[in-house]
């Protein structure tokens, strides 16, 4: 309660109203009643916080309470950071996320384990070491000594982020996190992968997949990210046709067109593309279509009429292309898409013909002509429709970006540098580019270094999502979800997700555990080879797959060991979905209720 201090009586009981005698004046916080307490008046977080950590940790409180409440037991198994850095506000986000959640099992009388665990492996951990070598001492590195400072570097980490972690309060077992560098856990990841390797859902393929040159490593659709104010050159190139199939020459001889050519051998028709990638044009194949759409042979009323061209467009696009090519564009002749197959055109840079085709839905009338330069080395899409033709997949980019001698003139050019420029500039000497413009979009780009990957085919092993797709959307609706937007979102994965290249091209992780024969490139990975690798990895953990031949790694059999050699693509680092629970199950305490399990990052 609080006293107005006009009607306050002096605090010397001898004082008169109207005078205070000798004694000193009243303060105003003399005239408050307040509680008399122990506690300061400031929080002073700084130094008590740690009082109430350690008051925390000497009596074991997190450790009485998840084991000896009389509740069921609930796990939160964690979702693992990568330990490559000092933590910031997303790590905060996260664990305090968690330990309000066990926190709040534990004052519900359950038996609330938080087992935290930290991914080990990567790229990421990868580049941190490397960033602090110098370039003499890169030059020096081999593969066990890289592994070997990656390991190093990935303990310190994770004895840094989790000293933060415990200075933030979270309970959790830090004395017994789970490390995907362990060896029990590098085997069942061993396992886990065996498992998949036996169920055919593991396989190897030459297909065009997300290639990051600043890496020099192919990407998992997770490992993109797509940041805004992408832009990229676009053009507009008309490719010479060669050859008409004869029904479609007939239907064009009454609006005078009477082949590909004019009457003084000049070329006259052509099929308009438009792409994005320049830099993709000398690995073309084909020009795809599709069948469904209606596509337009039109008079380009900028020719002259001496030397008339003639341009194919999709037909709902005429009047868009008008203004994109800044051209009048007259229709004269209007087929189905399915028409058009069997159509040959001259490549305008390089000495090559190829065919026109038929593709799928993926081509539309949304943006460009209708008719998609087909590349089947540098994206999906063509990779499927060449294959339904039996084009080669002609890919004449190297690791690091570059052009190679397949591209001809433009060898050696780097695609995300000079290659566009180049390219788009020998289109316009050879009279094929018929307009170029900045294209802004959505394009992905490497999240680890922030620059942007390429589609590349090569060598890969991948995952057959597949194979396990409706046993994983059945395992999804049997979980509880909270709040049940989650469920949407991970059922719009699995539903969604192709195939999963699971191959790196890097040093520091776990190997696919395969071998190739020597001569004829068969590959060795079966149950026998598997079992004998995660017993080897299980004792040595995986750093004996670059410390020992391939006699050493092959288990006993009649196969001689030097007609094999041994793979040097580990699999992506395990962030949790590799082998987390199959690791704590195995080696890592007490059993853990499925039903009670809760991850995430």
């Amino acid at each position: 309660m609080t006293v107005s201090p006009a009607s306050t009586p002096s605090r010397d009981p001898a004082a008169g109203s109207g005078s205070r005698g000798a004694s000193q004046p009243g303060t105003y916080k003399d005239t408050l009643n307040l509680l008399q307490t122990p506690f300061a008046m400031r929080a002073n977080a700084r130094q008590r916080e740690p009082e109430l950590q350690r008051f925390w940790q000497e009596r074991g409180l997190y450790e009485q309470l998840s084991r000896n409440n009389a509740g069921a037991v609930f796990t939160l198994h964690d979702g693992p950071p990568y330990a490559n850095g000092a933590l910031h506000v997303g790590h905060a986000l996260n664990k305090i996320l968690k330990d309000i959640i066990n926190k709040h099992a534990l004052l519900q009388g359950r038996r609330a384990r938080f087992v935290p665990g930290w991914d080990c492996h990567g790229l990421p951990i990868e580049l941190k070491v490397l960033q602090n070598l110098s370039s003499e001492e890169r030059r020096a590195l081999t593969p066990i000594s890289l592994r070997q400072k990656a390991h190093a570097y990935a303990l310190e980490q994770v004895e840094l982020q989790k000293a933060g972690f415990r200075r933030w309060g979270i309970w959790a077992d830090w004395d017994a996190p789970y490390l995907t560098l362990q060896k029990p856990y590098e085997a069942a990841q061993i396992g886990v992968f065996g498992r998949m390797v036996l169920a055919g859902h593991i396989y190897r393929g030459l297909k065009p997949v997300h290639w990051s040159p600043s890496s020099r490593t192919a990407l998992a659709e997770a490992e993109l990210e797509y940041p805004d104010g992408h832009t990229s050159p676009s053009v507009y190139v008309g490719f010479p046709v060669v050859s008409l199939p004869s029904a479609l020459a007939g239907q064009l001889r009454p609006f005078g067109i009477e082949g590909p050519t004019d009457h003084g051998h000049r070329e006259q028709l052509f099929v308009a593309i438009w792409t994005t990638t320049p830099w993709t044009l000398p690995a073309n194949l084909a020009v795809s279509v599709n069948g469904e759409l209606e596509y337009s042979f039109c008079r380009d009323g900028s020719a002259p009429a001496s030397a008339p061209r003639f341009l194919l467009v999709a037909r709902e696009l005429v009047e868009s292309l008008q203004t994109s090519l800044d051209r009048p564009l007259e229709p004269l002749l209007t087929v189905k898409g399915a028409e058009l197959e069997g159509i040959s055109y001259r490549h305008p840079l390089l000495d090559r013909t190829s065919p026109l085709v038929l593709g799928g839905d993926y081509i539309t009338t949304e943006s460009g002509t209708g008719l998609v330069h087909t590349a089947p080395g540098h994206g999906v899409d063509d990779f499927n429709t060449g294959r339904k033709y039996g084009l080669p997949v002609l890919c004449p980019v190297d690791e690091a970006g570059n052009l190679t001698d397949e591209a001809g003139p433009f060898a050696g050019l780097n695609v995300l540098k000079d290659a566009n420029a180049a390219i788009i500039a020998a289109l316009r000497d050879a009279g094929v580019l018929l307009a170029e413009q900045r294209y802004e979009h959505r394009y992905p780009y490497d999240w680890r270094t922030k620059k942007p990957p390429i589609f590349r085919a090569t060598e890969q092993w991948f995952a057959s999502v597949a194979g396990f797709r409706d046993q994983a959307m059945a395992a999804i609706a049997q979980v509880s979800w909270l709040p049940e937007s989650g469920r949407n979102r991970i059922e719009a994965m699995v539903r969604d997700r192709g195939d999963w290249c699971i191959s790196r091209q890097r040093t520091w992780g776990v190997p696919i555990p395969v071998f190739y024969h020597r001569e004829t490139g068969e590959v060795l990975l079966n149950a026998e080879s598997l079992a004998h690798i995660q017993a080897l990895f299980a004792e040595h953990g995986s750093d004996i797959w670059w410390q020992r031949d391939e006699a050493g790694l092959l288990p006993p059999s009649p196969r001689a060991a030097t007609r094999w050699m041994s793979g040097s693509t580990p699999a992506p680092p395990g962030r949790g979905c590799w082998a987390d629970w199959t690791a704590e199950q195995t080696g890592g305490g007490a059993p853990l209720p499925p039903r009670q399990l809760a991850t995430g990052r």
